[in-house]
């Protein structure tokens, strides 16, 4: 391929032919335009190249519509004719002009003739010769689109230039420079083909693994890691890469933390080349370190006030980015046994050339704090400059100019680090764990380097900050993996379990972030180090470890919640807010909530409210709420929980001090805290509510008022966290009535008070927000909240606010929005549930209309919370039926019935969401229906209809809750006597597919709830003729003995009941088994007789407590069982000479002897 310069004609002097004529029809404003182009002459002159630019413009914007009769040949032309007039020594010209043969060649999809084609290649190769570096990304684009082989394939330019036997390190480094910009992603282009990612990613692997070359510079060398560093992660991000390989992975991995600590001082990392994912510390190579100064203690100044005093002059002659980028240096002590870290030739820097907006610069001006942005916005490595001439020696000297890159390598490490990870599944990330995360050292062992050395021991806030937010990534979502740990107990063992080593990095993550947290001095880079604790709090198992880890991190947080950028302040009421929420409630957390409101806070240069007694932000009582509540308030410990003191205050008292630059910009003005700051607050104390209600309840009237000051503010999003905290409030008070709640009655809150409670929220902003439509969101949050009202407590509300709440949510339930929609959905099948409202007919007809208009709605998650209100509703006709007043059944609309059934049917054969509560409906109905209704032809069809929607579903491949709710519909539907089971067509076709799930079904909780419908019928008749009563004897028999069969291990914990269940199923069956089913039951006794004995023998033995399928409770209810059906069975008067009957007496009497002998 040619490089020379290029010349104003083709090879061979010969002119380019001018683009032939177009229709008029097709390619008009082409046409035009290419015309003009073709006109021009080459002139220098300012008119010329305006007149170019704007042709060019033109060009670009044209709309090229498929089939705009647009001819290959007329492009290739244009394009020629574009570059004649384009001297190379014009940049911004160039620039467009590449921009050109991009777009018209990626949008036209033209191949371009060989002729035309050698002298594009020829201007586009020359024109990255010589125009400046900032064209390079587009001349590279077009040189991309014209013929990318030439660049990326086997023996392309690219390729050659960059290989290890390029003899110029500038060479070598301007072409990985411009492979890394080739793998950058244009939005509305296509992107590089894979065959040309993988050859990108192999060399830039290759770079990063290859040793600096004698005859490169420092300088230079990190610039070269730094662009193949961009050059994966744009892979990684555009091309949306996968690393699916794991040797290719694990290269990738190994490069990345050799990069990590690229130039840190102290550190010479050797890696292998490929990192494997396991929990051996054997990948993680590191040489023995020399013996350094003693260590110094952690509370003592790592470096010297005189080290300090020769650094500061040259601080002072660094620009304004350079000072701010090293306020926030700082040497930190290292971990133990490590060795202490010294920084020859004062503080490093990292280089300003990043984009400084983007990364977390810790600056002591305003212009520092206005927000914590991520260190690795996509900005910082949209382009890496080829220029050297960012740092001069008279600015800093050599060496720190050189640290600064080897702390941009770093840093670039660590972005691509970031991309890899949100490029893998988590579970394969978590194999190579113990590679990037500390672990607890053996005594006189050093620790291994991890992203914690450079939390502790960078120089760079940058990079301390980009380690903590890489730390973060690893964190989150890592509940499950961390689940395993186990450190209640001495471990003292030949080996290390897993549990034991999972438990001890999450010790060692917690020692060294609190240290880190210590030593900081950059505010934004505290706010990642908090931010880091916080999801490390939210995914660590504290119930399966020793106490006193979320003491250290409570007693040391504490003091940052005064600290004066707001940043730092609302990063930490979020650490605290995932300490009362992970894994609530904790004992340790419940005592640490008790601790004296002093502990640990200190006033001095406060920018948060003081606290003072507990109605310190009241002027006066708003009526007589609170001189009642202190009477009716539950006993609970007198001793007041300061955190709900603290942000009751963040959220409504005014500053009492000047806060900084920060506050200032994010408050708008205003005279309370930054709205970060109150919304954090008012979030702790919806975990607080959550957790950890019992201390909440004594403030409840409290957060009333302030929930109705919240809500009555004009910014919608401190309305929605008022709703919120309402919602929760609500729940915890409806969690203390319910019938399994062990809280004592005098440790509730009365309800009287909850009626006071809940008539300041309806009688406050609580109807505006709900009609409030320029908000859905809040609308829906305020359903949510209006459907957490305590039943007990509705009923004592007045009727108008009463009638309020349901007017309300009926009408909301017309809403537009389907956020509203859904949550009235939810909201009104939670009232249909209320004991004052279930016998109303109108409201209980109203609701069940507003239903099933939702179940047609378009939007799934309406339709789901829509057909969960159905299921409910239905349940209501179920407990009105088994009252002793009929009136509700005899006033309740037979029309309004086939609706809901034809509703429900339409719903079984929806989603799964909607599915599992439409089947539990439809058993309702079904068991509803009364003999009146039965009896009428319009209900036949659909009563048919309904039962065959629950068959299929009963035998489909759905969600096991989906099923297990159908058995549990057609157990009910054998509840009702009018229907006619055992005579109806559909008769055997409900028990073969009973049946069938018994024995068959992967998911035991399914198979009990099948032998529990099973066991419904109370009459013989019921289960059918003789043929069909066996057949489901048979069934049960067969699920017995396959009842440990499976190959899920969380299976085994259901045996057990699956076999009480059966038994009770069998048992049930010979209480009611008829002269002609025992010859049956004999023939299966005969075969596996021992088998079902000693399995009914456990049934009787166990006595253990009642589950959901309604077995007997005690060992005399069950034995009781038995005894009925040996009464029964001695009763059925049997043919002369038949011994079935004798054999199953016998086998009864036998199991009741043996339990009586062995019981004494």
């Amino acid at each position: 391929m040619a490089t020379a310069q290029v010349r104003g004609s083709l090879p061979g002097g010969q002119q380019p032919e001018a683009p032939r004529e177009l229709p008029l029809e097709q390619g008009h404003g082409f046409r035009r335009l290419s015309a003009r182009l073709c006109a021009l002459r080459p002139d220098d002159s300012s008119s010329g190249r305006t007149e170019i630019h704007l042709l060019f413009d033109q060009l670009i914007s044209e709309n090229y519509s498929e089939g705009s009769g647009v001819a290959p040949e007329d492009v290739s032309s244009l394009l020629v004719q574009a570059c004649r007039l384009v001297p190379l020594n014009q940049n911004h010209l160039v620039s467009k002009l590449s921009q050109l043969i991009h777009h018209l060649l990626n949008t036209l999809q033209v191949i371009v003739d060989e002729q035309n084609l050698d002298f594009l290649l020829a201007y586009t190769i020359s024109a990255i010769q010589q125009c400046s570096s900032w064209t390079h990304m587009q001349i590279l684009q077009a040189l991309a689109a014209l013929y990318l082989p030439d660049l990326l394939g086997k023996s392309g330019l690219l390729m050659k230039l960059s290989d290890l036997a390029q003899s110029d390190p500038e060479v070598r480094r301007a072409a990985v420079h411009c492979m890394a910009n080739l793998c950058l992603s244009v939005p509305g282009q296509p992107y590089l083909e894979e065959p040309y990612q993988n050859i990108c990613f192999q060399a830039f692997l290759t770079i990063l693994q290859s040793p600096k070359a004698p005859d490169m510079d420092d300088i230079t060398f990190c610039m070269l890691l730094q662009n193949a560093l961009k050059g994966i992660q744009s892979l990684l991000n555009g091309g949306k890469m996968k690393l699916t390989q794991t040797d290719e992975l694990g290269a990738l991995l190994a490069v990345l933390k050799k990069s990590m600590f690229h130039g840190l001082p102290g550190l010479n990392i050797e890696m292998p080349t490929v990192l494997y994912p396991t929990p051996l510390p054997q990948y993680d190579g590191r040489p023995p370190i020399k013996p350094q100064q003693p260590e110094a203690s952690a509370s003592q100044p790592p470096v010297s006030k005189k080290k300090k005093s020769k650094v500061k002059p040259k601080k002072l002659q660094q620009g304004e980015e350079e000072e701010e980028e090293s306020s926030g240096e700082r040497e930190v002590a290292p971990a133990p046994g490590s060795g202490r870290v010294n920084l020859p030739g004062g503080d490093t820097r990292c280089s300003p050339s990043l984009d400084a907006q983007t990364l977390p610069v810790a600056g002591s001006g305003a212009a520092g704090k206005d927000r914590v942005s991520s260190p690795f916005s996509s900005a910082s490595w949209k382009r890496v400059s080829s220029s050297e001439s960012d740092y001069s020696d008279a600015e800093g000297g050599m060496q720190s100019k050189v640290r600064s890159y080897q702390a941009k390598v770093r840093q670039g490490a660590l972005a691509c680090f970031l991309s890899t990870i949100k490029s893998i599944e988590k579970k394969v990330l978590y194999g190579y764990w113990s590679a990037f995360v500390p672990d607890t050292p053996e005594l006189g062992t050093p620790q291994s380097v991890s992203l914690m050395t450079l939390t502790l021991k960078d120089p760079s806030p940058k990079t301390r900050a980009c380690a903590l937010q890489v730390l973060s990534a690893i964190l989150e979502g890592s509940k499950q993996f961390l689940s395993v740990a186990e450190d209640t107990s001495d471990h003292r063992r030949a080996f290390t379990p897993f549990s034991v080593m999972i438990a001890s990095s999450i010790k060692e993550l917690h020692r060294c972030l609190l240290l880190a947290l210590v030593a900081e001095s950059s505010s934004q880079t505290l706010t990642q180090i908090i931010k880091c604790l916080a999801n490390l709090v939210s995914n660590s198992p504290y119930n399966r470890l020793k106490l006193s880890l979320l003491t250290k991190v409570w007693n040391q947080i504490k003091p940052y919640i005064r600290h004066k950028d707001v940043n730092v302040r609302v990063s930490s009421l979020t650490l605290l807010g995932a300490i009362v929420s992970t894994h609530a409630p904790l004992p340790e957390v419940q005592l640490l909530l008790q601790q004296p409101c002093s502990s640990g806070l200190s006033n001095s240069n406060s920018a948060t409210p003081r606290l003072s007694p507990p109605d310190w932000w009241k002027k006066a009582p708003s009526g007589p709420f609170l001189e009642e509540a202190s009477v009716s308030s539950p006993k609970t410990s007198s001793e007041p929980c300061w955190l709900i003191r603290l942000c009751i205050s963040i959220v409504v008292l005014p500053k009492e001090d000047s806060c900084s630059g920060s506050d200032a910009g994010s408050a708008g003005g205003s005279t309370y805290e930054p709205f970060p700051m109150r919304l954090e607050a008012l979030q702790v104390l919806a975990h607080l509510a959550r957790g950890y209600f019992s201390m909440t309840q004594v403030y409840l009237m409290e957060l009333g008022e302030v929930i109705c000051k919240c809500m009555g503010e004009a910014d919608p999003s401190v309305q929605l966290h008022g709703a919120k905290l309402l919602e929760e409030l609500g729940t915890g008070l409806i969690q203390q009535y319910k019938p399994d709640s062990t809280k004592a009655p005098d440790q509730r809150v009365p309800v009287s008070l909850v009626v006071m409670f809940w008539t300041m929220m309806l009688n406050g902003p609580l109807p505006r927000a709900l009609q409030n439509s320029e908000h859905p969101t809040l609308q829906a949050s305020a359903c949510d909240a209006l459907s957490s009202i305590l039943p007990e407590a509705f009923s004592s509300l007045p009727g108008d606010r009463q009638i309020l709440c349901i007017t309300m949510l009926l009408g909301l339930n017309d809403s537009a929005n389907r956020l509203v929609k859904a949550a009235t959905s939810r909201a009104l099948g939670v009232y249909v549930l209320f004991p004052c409202l279930r016998q109303d007919v109108i409201f209980v007809a109203d609701t069940a209309n507003a239903i099933l208009m939702s179940l047609q709605d378009k939007s799934l998650n309406v339709r789901a919370k829509a057909a969960w209100s159905l299921g409910n509703l239905t349940d209501t006709l179920i407990v009105n039926m088994e009252t002793p007043d009929p009136s509700f059944q005899d006033e309740f609309s037979g029309l309004l019935l086939l609706k809901m059934l034809r509703s429900a049917i339409e719903a079984s054969k929806d989603k799964d969401k909607v599915k599992s509560n439409a089947v539990r409906a439809l058993g309702n109905l079904l068991h509803f229906l009364q003999p009146s209704h039965i009896e009428k032809p319009r209900f036949a069809e659909i009563i048919e209809e309904a039962i065959q929607a629950l068959i299929s579903t009963v035998l489909i491949e759905a969600a096991m809750k989906v099923r297990w709710n159908a058995c549990y519909a057609m157990g009910n539907v054998f509840k009702n006597p009018a229907l006619p089971l055992g005579l109806a067509p559909w008769t055997s076709q409900a028990y073969s597919a009973l049946t069938s799930v018994v024995t068959s079904c992967k998911n035991f909780k399914v198979r009990i709830r099948s032998a529990a419908a099973l066991s419904i019928p109370s009459e013989r008749e019921r289960y059918g003729s003789t043929d069909q009563y066996a057949h489901i004897w048979n069934a049960l028999v067969t699920a017995l003995q396959k009842s440990e069969d499976t190959t899920d291990f969380l299976e085994f914990k259901y045996c057990a009941s699956l076999r009480t269940q059966i038994c009770q199923a069998l048992i049930h069956l010979l209480s009611l088994a008829s002269a002609s089913d025992l010859s049956c039951i004999k023939e299966t006794l005969e075969l596996n007789g021992d088998m079902v004995q000693s399995y009914i023998l456990q049934f009787l033995k166990s006595g253990t407590e009642r589950d959901d399928s309604g077995a007997p409770h005690s060992q005399q209810e069950r034995d009781q069982t038995v005894r009925t059906a040996l009464d029964h069975i001695s009763s059925v008067q049997a043919p002369a000479g038949d011994t079935a009957k004798r054999a199953v007496v016998d086998f009864l009497e036998d199991i009741l002897t043996i339990y009586f002998d062995s019981s004494g």
